[in-house]
């Protein structure tokens, strides 16, 4: 029988999806098969399956920490927000249409039997399944139609619940007490343990606090956990990777659209010693750069007018035309190009022109591009000739079709096999739509000598590329600190105890 544990949060952002990732981690490392699972997942990073289905990167994560190959039944429903009020919804890997936030709600019961059905499937694989919650379970004007989220999925699954609550906001004694408060008496017994997550200093100091609440609630802390500095993929947008850093001996400039996708992208070349990976947004923080990166964007138009209008395109083109290496990938790719048309309202509709600074020109269609890929580099010129003959894999979400009269890396479609040419290159301007096609330690490695060699910098005073056993080790870190800090012991009779 499937032993089943869900992981809830007081906030978005409480550190839901890491301490999920680490008790997968921790529960394979003792022997299980287990498997995350996320009904409804709210995330513009997301990721294709091997079968070209897509489904959110945290789970994608989470995932590799159980030592799983990634499947949709982790994730059947995402949510991918194309602006403030609506979102593309995607119901077992595929788009199932554009929904406002209004409309989404009406139907989302229509979609129990899928949530239902992939549970069943994945339980058929695993021992354990540790569950993710989605924002709070405490939000009154929601709870009416929390039918898989959080309460309700615990419900569906007969899933003990641990409550997370994120000290480092501050406030988390009444995080924790308020939403125990705001559950029904039904929900509140299926918590079976909080934590407190993120913490940093004397954990001494917060004995008097902790008993306080467990008197108050009658529920155990399990754990305190520490604010830990991994280097672990986070797919929220209050991710601290999008902060703005300081510039180090390597700097590259990643313009943060305000739809930004996927910065997962670049977590190989953020992983290295004496590189900057800094996040942008406005022409002050930009500064002088080493390379700038034009990232994913659910909203390819809609992303270009705000660079348009906040004088960042100004600055690409200038920094290209002295010879800057900018690389665009799926819609930072499309933004490089001269021409991008929308026949069919997929975005804005209509059309506009381009950054101008690639010789391409996009078509949105109706139908997505939803795909793995492998390839090699073509004959490459310019400042990255270097990536010529190198091998990658990577995947493909986007909506466009785009005409290259250059194209640069050959690409075979894992899902069907398929051969074709993709991407473009105009001076030391580069682009393409794949995904991930910097992970590659070779890739990596090559760009960021190339650029330490043109700025006089021996390639040696920097760190080396992270491949994937740094990937495995830092999962074998997040489950260690989970064992130190958490009471493991009493998560596994909770687990056996179930609800």
């Amino acid at each position: 029988m499937t032993k089943s544990i869900m992981v809830q949060g007081t906030m978005s952002n409480a550190g839901k999806s890491i301490l999920a990732a680490g008790l997968c981690r921790v529960f394979k490392q003792d022997g299980y098969r287990v498997a995350p699972f996320k009904a409804q997942n709210m995330a513009l990073n997301s990721f294709i399956t091997s079968e070209g289905l897509e489904m959110g990167r945290a789970q994608v994560v989470q995932a590799e920490a159980a030592g799983m190959e990634p499947s949709v039944l982790m994730n059947p429903i995402l949510l991918k927000p194309t602006n403030d009020t609506g979102s593309q919804v995607i119901v077992n890997g595929e788009v199932l249409g554009q929904y406002s936030a209004r409309d989404y709600f009406a139907m989302k019961r229509q979609l129990i039997p899928d949530v239902q059905k992939a549970y069943d499937k994945l339980s058929e694989r695993a021992d354990i399944i540790v569950i993710e919650g989605a924002g709070s379970p405490a939000e009154i004007n929601l709870k009416d139609d929390d039918v898989f989220v959080n309460m309700g999925m615990a419900k569906m699954a007969k899933s003990p619940v641990l409550l997370v609550g994120d000290i480092d906001r501050g406030g988390v004694f009444a995080q924790l007490l308020g939403t125990v408060e705001l559950l029904d008496p039904e929900e509140r017994a299926m918590v079976k343990g909080v934590v407190i997550n993120k913490f940093r200093g004397d954990e001494s100091i917060l004995t008097p606090g902790i008993k306080m609440l467990e008197d108050l609630i009658h529920i155990p802390v399990v754990g305190v956990v520490p604010y830990l500095h991994l280097d672990i993929d986070d797919e929220d947008s209050l991710s601290e990777r999008l902060t703005n850093k300081e510039a180090d001996l390597i700097d590259i400039a990643v313009i943060r659209v305000p739809r930004l996708s996927n910065f997962t992208d670049f977590r190989s070349l953020e992983a290295v010693a004496g590189v900057s990976v800094r996040y942008v947004e406005n022409t002050a923080q930009l500064g002088a750069p080493d390379m700038i990166i034009l990232p994913g964007t659910k909203n390819t138009m809609k992303d270009l007018l705000w660079l348009r209008q906040n004088g960042l395109e100004a600055r690409i083109k200038s920094f290209a035309a002295a010879g800057g290496p900018v690389f665009g990938i799926c819609g930072g790719y499309q933004m490089l190009g001269e021409h991008l048309s929308d026949p069919y309202g997929v975005e804005e509709g209509g059309e506009i022109r381009g950054i101008g600074l690639l010789p391409v020109s996009t078509v949105f269609s109706q139908q997505k591009t939803r795909t793995r890929v492998d390839g090699t580099f073509g004959k490459m010129e310019g400042l990255f000739a270097g990536l010529t003959g190198h091998p990658f894999e990577g995947y493909e979400i986007h909506m466009g079709e785009t005409e290259s009269a250059s194209p640069v890396v050959g690409v075979r479609d894992s899902v069907t096999g398929t051969s074709r040419l993709d991407g473009c290159q105009a001076g030391n301007v580069y682009g393409c739509y794949i995904h991930g096609v910097l992970d590659a330690d070779e890739v990596a490695g090559t760009i960021i000598r190339t650029l330490a060699e043109k700025k006089g910098i021996d390639p040696a005073m920097l760190g080396k590329i992270s491949g994937e056993e740094h990937k495995q080790q830092q999962y074998d870190l997040l489950a260690q600190s989970l064992r130190d800090h958490m009471d493991i012991p009493l998560i596994y009779k909770i687990l056996q105890e179930g609800v």
